[in-house]
């Protein structure tokens, strides 16, 4: 019976916050096994759980930490940057004109050549063939109204969205600090 091996690379550690809540969901707050183990040195978290791997040093010997929480709080910001990932986060990862999550772009609703903004109020996730068809037109014009309006998302909005896609990759230890429901497919 061959046993696999575990290499330090392949043990990142979950970052907590201060109140014992993920700093990030999508991307989930991991560290690397090096930043972790530094941080630990520097005292700036505690260790919450470990993997069994062990690092060694001429003086030292250390189980690698697989969840970590921050000893100052830091306050998460109240409204996400606008970027690409972060509307086809709040958008869920779908058009919002015909509903398929392929060929994604995104649609400012009032077209800039009308005087439209790249704002979170303007812009939508939608797929190349249902932008091609709005195209610098009007959604009252061409009677394509998105399945949902374009709103600004707060942090918590698209935390809420970025559960609904948890990564490949869940060890068992971070369970407690996560709601994904590993046992459902997303």
């Amino acid at each position: 019976m061959s046993m696999a091996f575990t290499t330090p690379e392949s043990c990142p550690a979950l970052v907590l916050n201060a109140d014992y809540r993920p700093l990030s969901y999508y991307p989930l707050s991991l560290w690397s096994w090096q930043d972790a183990v530094k941080a630990v040195f520097l005292d700036r978290v505690n260790i919450v759980s470990h993997y069994d791997q062990i690092v060694h040093s001429p003086s030292l010997e250390l189980k690698l930490p697989s969840v970590v929480s921050l000893k100052t709080y830091v306050k998460p910001a109240r409204y996400p940057a606008f970027t690409r990932f972060n509307l086809f986060l709040r958008d869920k990862f779908t058009c919002q004109y015909c509903g398929i999550g392929d060929d994604l772009t995104f649609d400012h609703m009032i077209p800039r050549s009308r005087g439209g903004k790249t704002t979170w109020d303007n812009v939508v996730t939608a797929c190349s063939p249902c932008n091609l068809r709005k195209g610098g037109k009007h959604p009252r014009e061409i009677r394509m109204w998105p399945h949902q309006m374009p709103v600004r998302p707060t942090v918590h909005d698209l935390h809420r969205n970025g559960r609904m896609f948890p990564p490949n990759y869940l060890h068992d230890s971070w369970q407690d600090y996560l709601y994904w429901d590993t046992e459902l497919e997303p």
